[in-house]
C-alpha cells in the first residue's frame, strides 16, 4: 500500500480556464442606473448590458 498523501488543495477561488479578463472601473450612480435600465429592458445581466453598450459605443464612429 502507497503511503503517498495526494498534494493540499489550494485556498480560494478556482481558476477558470479561457474566461475574459475581468475589468474593473468605478462609475457614477446616474450611469450605473442607465445601464441598469438597458439590462432590464433587455433582460439580460447589468454585466451583459454594459459590454454591449462598450460594443456599440466602439463601433460608432468618433466625432471629429
Amino acid at each position: 500500500m502507497s503511503s503517498k498523501k495526494p498534494p493540499p488543495k489550494k485556498m480560494g477561488r478556482p481558476t477558470t480556464i479561457g474566461a475574459s479578463t475581468m475589468l474593473v472601473l468605478r462609475l457614477p450612480p446616474s450611469l450605473i442606473e442607465a445601464i441598469d435600465a438597458r439590462a432590464k429592458s433587455a433582460t439580460v445581466s447589468r454585466s451583459a448590458a454594459a459590454r454591449m453598450l462598450i460594443e456599440a459605443g466602439l463601433k460608432r464612429r468618433p466625432k471629429l
